[in-house]
This record gives structure tokens, C-alpha cells and sequence, in this order.
């Protein structure tokens, strides 16, 4: 039997709603293009799943500046960060933690894994077994940590963003739906345009000897409440009746597509309506249009549609066929 930990519930703060939302997010925004140059969709992509509260998986070859990327986040949120690299003996205690026995008070003690922290890099979390994927499932559903039998709740706010390369197939281990559809979107990072990659190249090589990413400009814009106050105030975004049954409508569309041979359950409706308040926030407005649900749509459906077998001896892939999707349901007059 599960048991809960007696914690006190701690006053949540006050939303910062309206003009102080949007500032305080561009500032983060502005932070984090100190270091993380260019792939500017990327960066939003990534602030839409903190401001609505949710958990990222970022998908891209090696070298693209995932880790940075999530390591200037970090800076700029002033909160705890921790990284966890995902290897194949690596074990669920190694991320949640474990009971150790200590003979001085003859007694069990609880030493807390990297994961109680306000953001967690699980870095190639497809290289480790299913047992360990699954250890993240509680963290990321319920915001908790079992040990033992006993709850631990995770700090607020708390967000995990895991990166997987979708190149090298050798020691991985695909991520089960379960889990996939917990992440609210899945970021996909191409390679830099030519201005950009120029730009980084001349950043990181001059006077230096070695490829390190100066993080010292970033600085941290943002405390952990004002992180749950931004996500409250997220929540309040308006959205008109008729932009919710665009949404629901895009999703259901998704579970009889010819090619799409498992469409995206109730928590793909759910995630477009929450992306697109915060697509909302970052475009400087408290209401959202059904261009964000669209805008939003291939980031949050992509990893929830399982393609079938034709479609893929095809070569197509899932934003191809959600593509010809948002082209055919119709979007609300606005």
C-alpha cells in the first residue's frame, strides 16, 4: 500500500497576467539567444511547454546544441537544474533515488536522485531500458516521487525536457506511447541556417582553445514562483468555445485518417488547447486564435499518430500526413 508524506500545501502565489506575462517571457527568450544562437522556432517551441507547465522531448542529430540549449534555460530561470545521462544499465533508483540503511540510528534514510529538481535534462533517454524510462512516468503525471512506498513531492515548478537522437538506432530503446504522451510537444531541431552556423563558429572559436559555450552572459531573469506565477497566469488565456471544437476536431480527425494507424487520445486535445495559450503569451496576446492551434498543432500531434505500415514503406512521415490533416478540417471564422 501506498503511503503520502504529510507535507504542507504551500500558498500558490499570485498569476502574473497581461503585459508582465508577456515581458517577463521575452526577457527569458532574450536570455537564452545569448548563447543558443538562432533555431528561434526552437527556443519558443521550448518556452510554450514551461509556460504551459508541461515537459518537452527534443529531438536532433549530435552537435545541435540540445544540452546547451537546456543548460541556458536553466540560467535564465535561476532555478535547480539537474542532468541525467541515460545509459543502458543505468537503474530506476539511479533517477529517483533509493533507501539507504544507516547503522548509526539504525534506520532507513532517503537520499533523493537528481530528480528532485525544477529542471531535468534526461540526456539519450532512449538509451536506457523501459524500466528506467517508466521511473519518470509518477515525476511527470503527478509531480511525485514513490520511495519505498512512501510519496515525495517534487518542487514546483517542475519540468523535464529529454533528448534523443533519431539517427542511431544501435543500444536504443524506443520510448513506449505511454510515455510519449506525456510530453506535451516534441521539438524537432534541424541544422542551422548558414548566417547562423557562421555565428556560432566565430562566438565559440575566438580566443579560445577549446569549444566551450559562454553561459556567463546569461543571467538568470526569473525566480521558481515567478515560473508558477507566469504558468497560472498562462491558464487564464482566454479561449473562445469555437477555438476549443477546432482543436477537439483537429485531434478526432487524427483517429480516422487514411495512413494513420493510431491517432492521438483526449491528452492531444488537452495539449493543443495548452500550447496554444502559451503560443498566445509569446505573440502578446491574453487570447488565443485558431492560428496558434494550427501553429502548434504538428509540435503536439506529431509523437501522439502512429503512421501505418504503407505510409511508411512510402517514406512519408507524421508532419507530412498531419500537413494534409489541418488542411482539410476546417478552421473557425474569427
Amino acid at each position: 500500500m501506498t503511503t503520502h508524506a504529510a507535507t504542507e500545501t504551500a500558498a500558490l502565489p499570485q498569476p502574473i497576467v497581461g503585459e508582465a506575462l508577456v515581458a517577463r517571457a521575452a526577457a527569458v527568450r532574450d536570455e537564452v539567444a545569448k548563447a543558443f544562437i538562432g533555431q528561434d522556432d526552437v527556443l519558443d517551441q521550448i518556452l510554450i511547454v514551461l509556460l504551459a507547465g508541461g515537459h518537452v522531448l527534443i529531438e536532433g542529430v549530435p552537435g545541435l546544441g540540445k544540452t546547451l540549449l537546456v543548460r541556458a534555460l536553466g540560467q535564465a530561470l535561476g532555478c535547480g537544474y539537474g542532468r541525467v545521462q541515460f545509459t543502458p544499465d543505468l537503474m530506476p533508483s539511479d533517477v529517483c533515488g533509493h533507501a539507504v540503511y544507516d547503522p548509526k540510528t539504525e534506520r532507513f534514510a532517503i537520499r533523493r536522485g537528481p530528480i528532485f529538481t525544477n529542471l531535468l535534462l534526461a540526456d539519450e533517454i532512449n538509451r536506457a531500458p523501459a524500466k528506467t524510462q517508466s521511473a519518470l512516468l509518477e515525476a511527470m503525471q503527478e509531480q511525485q516521487v514513490t520511495i519505498e512506498g512512501t510519496s515525495h513531492p517534487l518542487p514546483a515548478p517542475f519540468m523535464t525536457l529529454a533528448t534523443q537522437n533519431p539517427v542511431e538506432q544501435e543500444g536504443t530503446y524506443p520510448l513506449p506511447e505511454a510515455q510519449l504522451d506525456r510530453f506535451l510537444l516534441k521539438v524537432l531541431i534541424d541544422y542551422p541556417s548558414h548566417a547562423d552556423e557562421v555565428g556560432m563558429v566565430t562566438a565559440v572559436s575566438s580566443g579560445r582553445a577549446a569549444a566551450h559555450f559562454d553561459l556567463s552572459q546569461v543571467r538568470a531573469v526569473l525566480s521558481a514562483e515567478d515560473i508558477v506565477a507566469m504558468q497560472l497566469g498562462t491558464g487564464l488565456v482566454t479561449v473562445d468555445a469555437a477555438v476549443i471544437d477546432y482543436a477537439v476536431r483537429i485531434v478526432s480527425a487524427t483517429r480516422k485518417w487514411p495512413g494513420i494507424a493510431l491517432g492521438a487520445g483526449p491528452r492531444g486535445s488537452l495539449a493543443l488547447v495548452r500550447a496554444a495559450r502559451a503560443q498566445a503569451v509569446l505573440a502578446g496576446r491574453d487570447f488565443v486564435t485558431p492560428d496558434d492551434i494550427r501553429s502548434i498543432a504538428k509540435p503536439a500531434l506529431r509523437h501522439r499518430i502512429a503512421l501505418s505500415p504503407e505510409m511508411q514503406i512510402e517514406g512519408q512521415t507524421p508532419d507530412q500526413v498531419l500537413d494534409a490533416l489541418l488542411a482539410k478540417v476546417e478552421a473557425p471564422r474569427q
